[in-house]
Formats: C-alpha cells, structure tokens, sequence
C-alpha cells in the first residue's frame, strides 16, 4: 500500500531517540490531526486530502477506525453516508464488510501518498464502554481481526487511548490492555502508542503502559518543552511524539484563541525538547463537520510548520540534545513553566549535537541570549532564523533578536552551526 519510494516508520533507533524508515534512515514525523476524516468525508474527500498533505510535507495523520460522538461522529460509528461498522449495533464480534472496505482505501489512499495513519481502532473517548460491555476476550479478539486485516499495510501505528483520563484507568485499562494485545497478537510488526489524559500528560503517566508501547508520548495545551522533558527521561526510554497540543483557532487551556505565534512556540519548543515529531490540528478539521474543510489547509501555520520541518530536516535533527543544564545556551532564557497559556510563557529551549557542529535556540521574544561557543566545534557560523518565512539573517555577540520577524512577530531561532 505504500510505495517503495515513500518512506514510513519501520522501526526505533538503536538509541531509542527516534524513529527510522524502512532504509534505516531517520523519520522526522510531522503530522496532521484529521481525526473524524473516516467518519466524515468520503472517499474522494479522502483522496484530496491526503494528497495536499503530502503536497505540504506532511507524513503522518491521526485518524479513527471508527469515528464516534467524542470525535464528531455518530453514537453507533456510522460513516456519512450510512455504513455501519457492525452488523449488530455495539457486537465487536460482528465486523461490517462494507465498512473495513472503505476504511481498506482510506488505508491504501494513505499509504499512495506517503501519509502513516496512527490509527485508533476504538478510542477511548466514544467507545470505552462499548469494549466493557463486550468484555476483555471479545476485545481482544477484535484487536486480532484489525490486526490481521491491516497486517500488510506498512502505513499504520496503531493508536490506543484518546483523551485516557486518570478516572478512567482502573476501570477500563482490562480492557483497554486487551485490544492493544489483540492488536499485537496478528500484527506483531507495528508500532504502537498511547495517549493519556489533558491538559498535560505522558504515557508514562499510567505504569500499566510503557512496557506495552513502542513510543512515548507527551501531551499539552501548556508550554510542551515540560511534557516532552518529561517525557523524555521515561523509563523504558523511547522515541517521544508530541501527539497533541493546540489546535490552530482554538486553546483548549481555555485562553485565547491559537495565533500563529502559539503554533510556532509549541512547535519549537517541541523539536528542542527532545521529540522525533509531533502532531499539528486545526480546529475545523479534526472533526471534519465544515463542509467548507478545504479553505483551512494552507493557513499561515501551516506554511510555518513547513518551514521548521524544512530547517530540521537539513541538518542532523536526530542527533540534537535538548540543553537543559544550559552549557550552551547560558543566560536571557526567560521563565521556565509547567503551567499557563503558552502565550504567558517566554522561555528559550535549546539543543546541541554531541561533537558541537550544531545548536539552536528558539527564542520566543525579543531579548539579548547569552551562549557559549566554546561547547561547540571551533569554526562554527551564527545566524538568526526567522520562523514564520525561513529567512536567515548573520547573527553575532551580543545575541540580540533582530527585531520583528517576518509575520511581525518577535520570536526568532538563534543557529549555530558548522559550515556544510
């Protein structure tokens, strides 16, 4: 279902750091929230969308198996048009042909377009009762079925969780544990990973389930540099996805309304912090209710994901190291948070690479940074970075923020680097 050209993750680095293709190499994961596309859109919407995804560098979407109230969807996971996932309402045992059909080509037109869909095959905000009532045997049994049926499809992480709140774990994690073996037990081969509980957490947050996942994630509508710290001294280690923060138009800390400017923060923080990707959503297309979806594919934030992904992936991203006791970046970081609209929050994150030929910061406001070159290679370069354009600009001692970027904005990305 996907090229051989086109490259998924197959695998963790041998450091447990990040994510690596079906060539070995490293996978940057940038990914899209279009979570109600199953239920939502049809086939042919499906097509356009992955298309301009992968036209936008993108690589990855979450997506439900089966799309419910939680997600905008309908109480029994009816599809637009009137397919039903079950031929008996709320019987996992009952799979509907015609359903695991359309969801087959939402699999292939993926995978067509290079997009890794980290699938939920029963998410924990519409259908935790719906695997109670059935029981941990008919779970897991389910879990077999979708695994062996998407065995093949080389474009799937399956998803666990969804919103998993603290209250709910000791109820539903039986279950829960049950499907995610099911779903290992016919399809050995995939990664797997698990969302918790907002505002902010990790999957290590629950002990149940780090040792049944593959990656880690962190979770916040806070300053994500916390979470993914967090997240990134877990034990077992593992690759860490910033699976969720903002959405673009809303802010789920109840503050403001996203600007681009939350956007670039989340995101900046996230890739100095120690992740191998991270997940973008808009808040007119992770439910897919606006018929008028296609008008917020190429917003501004958008095109300012693009231009981080585009810096990153010209450089060796997979060999940064967050700087957290600040041997490079020394001074004028501003306020560490662990709470707070991430529009409160000013602090510079930064990373290193080990042999020195690399480090950047990402300034949030306009400041004088203090860095210490001498932790890099001799001969290195200083420019700023602007993060809403990709323009770049010669930068030197003192460090101060050229002033307003691009966007008219103050935040800027201090790069330090080798030549080549």
């Amino acid at each position: 279902m996907v090229p051989d050209a086109l490259p998924y993750p197959a695998a963790v680095s041998a450091d447990k750091r990040h994510l690596l293709d079906q060539n070995g190499a490293p996978f940057l994961l940038v990914g899209d929230s279009p979570q109600c596309l199953s239920g939502n859109r049809s086939p042919a919407e499906m097509e356009t969308y992955f298309a301009d995804r992968q036209a936008r560098g993108f690589n990855a979407a979450w997506v439900m198996l089966i799309c419910g109230p939680y997600t905008k969807g309908r109480k029994d996971g009816r599809t637009r048009d009137g397919i039903a996932p079950f031929l008996k309402t709320g019987d996992l045992s009952t799979p509907n042909p015609a359903y695991f059909a359309r969801m087959d080509d939402m699999v292939r037109m993926a995978g067509e377009h290079g997009i890794t869909l980290f699938l939920q095959p029963a998410e924990t905000g519409s259908w935790r009762d719906l695997l109670l009532d059935n029981g941990v045997e008919a779970t897991r049994e389910y879990g077999r079925f979708v695994g062996a049926r998407y065995r093949e499809a080389r474009n799937i992480v399956w998803f666990l969780g969804n919103d998993y709140q603290i209250d709910q774990w000791e109820r539903y994690d039986d279950v829960e544990i049950a499907l995610a073996q099911g779903l290992r037990d016919t399809d050995p081969g995939k990664l797997q990973i698990v969302e918790l509980n907002p505002n902010v957490s990790t999957s290590y947050d629950n002990p149940r389930w780090p040792g049944l996942m593959d990656l880690a994630t962190s979770y916040s509508y806070m300053p994500t540099y916390d979470a993914n710290y967090r997240a990134y001294d877990g034990t077992p280690r593992q690759p860490v996805i910033m699976i969720e923060a903002n959405y673009e138009g809303e802010n789920n800390d109840h503050g403001p309304k996203t600007t681009d400017v939350t956007m670039r923060r989340q995101e900046w923080w996230s890739a100095l912090s120690g992740t191998a990707g991270q997940f973008y959503g808009h808040g007119k297309t992770w439910g897919f209710t606006d018929d008028k979806w296609l008008r917020y594919m190429d917003t501004p934030a958008v095109v300012q994901l693009g231009v981080m992904r585009d810096f990153l992936l010209a450089r060796p991203w997979f060999r940064l190291v967050p700087d957290r006791e600040h041997r490079f970046a020394t001074a004028g970081l501003g306020t560490y948070g662990s709470e707070g609209d991430v529009l409160e929050n000013d602090y510079a994150t930064a990373a290193t690479t080990p042999d020195g030929t690399l480090g950047v910061v990402y300034v949030p406001t306009g400041r004088t940074i203090d860095v210490d070159l001498s932790v890099l290679a001799p001969g290195v370069t200083a420019r700023w970075l602007d993060p809403s354009d990709g323009a770049m600009r010669p930068a030197a001692a003192p460090f101060t923020t050229p002033g307003r970027n691009g966007a008219g904005d103050e935040d800027w990305v201090l790069v330090v680097e080798a030549a080549g």
